[in-house]
């Protein structure tokens, strides 16, 4: 079992107590989701503002789009699209900011502009020199779990079981970032839904969330409107809030701590009743 705590800035995140809920804000042109909506400085600003407003414990900020297919993004483009916002929402949000990227330098950069946690959907596997940054920074971050680049995941992943897969990719990414320095409390783990993965994997990877947090850190999970919902449903991209809604609460019910998501409000609230079912809130 994990440590139940874990501060990222100056806040602290009492797993035992409740789920949290990270907002996703895409500051790119061609995220998977919402593309464009935020690609804008002000209207980021004001979406950040507004997921701090509807719960939101953390807002991960990403300014490369990694859906399947998409194209890598040179350093110098996605310090442009992120830092100005980071520095903007650090002096205005209460809640913490996590740098969603791939690349070391955006990371050192993200975190110098304000940013306090670093989610990188490659568990350290894109730039080896990432384990670096977050050990000298002492930085918690999250290790996501994907089949290869985004450019080709959909098509190149292979499993004997995709749990124990899954989990013996985040004991070996767990034993490295230990050798580099970075202590245990400080990692979280993300099976990376929709990352190089099958409709059945994916809910296999919810149903079990328990299972990596066996690995001694807690579980956060990103089924925002990915593509397996719309294959269950037969719905577009704009029309997953219900599904989407139903993944968090497995995946809460059977053990992730956090969920990363578009749509914040009434994620919070899902949270808020599975953390009662589970006891974990005080109720008359």
């Amino acid at each position: 079992m994990f440590s139940a705590r874990m501060t990222v800035a100056k806040r602290t995140f009492d797993f035992s107590q409740r789920t949290y809920v990270m907002g996703i804000l895409n500051v790119t042109p061609d995220s998977f989701s919402d593309g464009g909506r935020f690609a804008d400085f002000d209207a980021a600003i004001a979406q950040a503002l507004r997921m701090e407003e509807e719960g939101a414990d953390l807002i991960d900020i990403g300014g490369e789009s990694t859906r399947p297919g998409s194209d890598r993004v040179p350093v110098e483009e996605e310090l442009r699209r992120v830092l100005p916002v980071i520095e903007t929402l650090t002096a205005r949000l209460s809640v913490p900011i996590s740098i969603d990227t791939t690349k070391a330098a955006v990371a050192r950069a993200a975190i110098q502009a304000g940013a306090a946690m670093v989610n990188d959907i490659s568990g350290f596997t894109f730039d080896p020199s990432m384990l670096d940054v977050v050990a000298s920074a002492r930085a918690p971050a999250i290790i996501m779990h994907t089949a290869g680049d985004p450019k080709t995941m959909q098509q190149t992943y292979r499993y004997t079981d995709v749990v124990e897969d899954v989990a013996a990719y985040f004991a070996e990414r767990l034993n490295l970032a230990g050798q580099a320095g970075i202590p245990l409390a400080n990692l979280m783990l993300d099976p990376g839904i929709g990352f190089g993965k099958s409709v059945a994997h994916n809910l296999a990877l919810l149903q079990n969330s328990a299972r990596f947090a066996e690995l001694g850190c807690p579980v956060i999970v990103g089924p925002s409107r990915k593509s397996f919902i719309g294959k269950v449903l037969d719905l577009p991209l704009d029309d997953r809030l219900e599904g989407t809604l139903a993944a968090v609460a497995v995946a809460v019910m059977n053990g992730a701590n956090m969920v990363r998501v578009h749509d914040v409000r009434p994620a919070v609230r899902v949270c808020r009743m599975c953390d009662a079912f589970l006891k974990r809130v005080a109720v008359d």
